[in-house]
């Protein structure tokens, strides 16, 4: 989505003046007003397509879409805004794709856990990594975790939002004989995506801003021409934001009136453990971009950029959606100049403008979806090229990592493989310190897991 050099720094002959300025520090990073609205204008075309696509996957976990549409723009609006204010960094946020997934598809289909459930999960897991932030924890997570797992646990939500994507499209579909097969092409639904992968793909290759959100809009307009889409407006207000807004249930997550078990537990690790390194892969990324990384390699102000990250996940489960990270799609932004949080805080307003038309959503099919989440899912593929692939230690974790995600539909086995392999390479090779001590606790409990999951079944 973005091209291989940054652009070069807007340059203003004097302050913009006043109030930006302050607060911002435009001058001072070489921008100006008008380059960073333009800037935060392009992040949010890039990023608009999560408008349609996560009400299209959180309405499969039995979720109103008209009232999802709604919270994810406001969620957005607010996380962006506060990263822009309380960090100035050129950094936006919205519903996570990945996470939005295990949250429809694993936790709420297939483990059964009700939505609001999962909703009292997300504000925990929140809460949980601020709480991590503030102590200094996190450092210590982070540290004991290397970066080819890092690179690992991206590309296989990639490839897990991808295989969604397929599935969704019915592009393949599952097969007795071979657990799954290729679908029938000439299915209205298919055809349908297909035309949407197609679209989508050639606008990326010439470059379109928003390729994304105009193949989504563009599929829509075919199915609904060839009777694939129902239309059926009904009136609407904000109002409709109430049909998730404070549904969390969280005595439901601690087992009052009812348990769902350790596997709470095992739902809050995956939030916050994939959106901790979500996060920090995406900020480490969007600000070396930006040329915002210290002379010492240090990211000024990572506190301020963690805590409106964890801040943000508790007002989007309370607005009614996912966890809330950080876009790599900021990016974008960047390459048109984007240097400060007016970046952040010009997408922050275009989505609270999307507040107003984005119940709609439900009007869109999931085979005009479906090829979004394909490109998505491809594009989260890039940091599997930073492993070391021709080092064992390192790709044994990685692969187990990467294939246990889409095969078992679970971010939480990927994670437990991943992890749980590479503390018992690093010992069995004799490599281990006192300082790895961490390290085998994590994979000591992944073991605990897999024997408690071993014995339930």
């Amino acid at each position: 989505m973005t091209a291989s050099t940054p652009a070069p720094l807007a340059q203003s002959g004097a302050p913009d003046g006043g109030f930006l300025e302050r607060t911002f520090t435009l001058s001072a990073r070489g921008t100006s007003v008008r380059t960073e609205v333009l800037a935060g204008a392009t992040t949010f075309l890039t990023m608009a397509y999560v408008v349609l696509v996560n009400p299209a996957i959180l309405g499969q976990a039995g979720m109103p879409v008209a009232s999802v549409a709604a919270a994810t723009c406001l969620a957005a609006a607010f996380a962006s805004i506060l990263m822009g204010c309380v960090a100035n960094v050129p950094l936006a946020l919205a519903p996570g794709m990945g996470l939005n997934a295990y949250f429809s598809f694993t936790v709420v289909q297939h483990m059964g856990v009700p939505w609001p459930i999962a909703l009292g999960c997300v504000f925990i897991s929140g809460c949980a990594f601020l709480l991590l932030t503030l102590t200094g924890v996190r450092q210590l997570i982070v540290a004991v975790i290397p970066s080819h797992l890092f690179s690992a646990v991206a590309g296989g939500i990639g490839l897990f939002i991808g295989f969604i994507g397929l599935k969704n499209a019915g592009i393949i579909v599952a097969d007795p004989a071979t657990f799954v097969a290729l679908g029938n092409l000439k299915a209205p639904g298919a055809e349908l995506a297909l035309f949407g992968l197609l679209t989508i793909a050639v606008l990326s290759v010439w470059n379109v801003r928003g390729a994304m959100l105009v193949g989504i809009v563009a599929t829509t307009f075919v199915g609904w021409l060839f009777g694939q889409v129902v239309m059926k407006p009904e009136p609407y207000t904000l109002a409709a934001l109430t049909g998730t807004a404070f549904k969390l249930d969280l005595p439901g997550v601690f087992g009052v009136g009812g348990g769902h078990g350790l596997g709470l537990i095992e739902i809050l690790f995956v939030f916050l453990f994939v959106d901790l390194f979500d996060n920090i892969g995406t900020l480490v990324a969007v600000t070396k971009r930006a040329g915002l990384i210290g002379p010492d390699g240090r990211i000024p102000k990572l506190n301020r950029i963690l805590m409106a990250d964890a801040t943000a996940t508790i007002f989007g489960s309370m607005a009614g959606t996912s966890t809330v990270t950080s876009y790599v799609e900021s990016a974008a932004g960047v390459q048109e100049g984007g240097r400060t949080g007016l970046t952040a805080v010009v997408t922050g307003v275009l989505f609270l403008l999307t507040m107003f038309v984005a119940p709609y959503a439900q009007l869109v099919p999931l085979a005009a979806t479906a090829p979004a989440l394909i490109v998505v899912g491809g594009l989260m593929l890039l940091p599997l090229t930073e492993i070391a692939w021709d080092d064992p230690q390192a790709a044994i974790p990685a692969f187990l990592t990467v294939a246990m995600i889409p095969l078992t539909f679970s971010i939480a086995n990927g994670l437990a493989f991943g992890i749980t392999a590479h503390a018992a390479l690093k010992l069995l090779r004799g490599n281990a310190t006192r300082a790895d001590w961490f390290l085998f606790v994590l994979a000591g409990l992944f073991v605990m897991r897999f024997a408690w999951m071993s014995a339930a079944a």
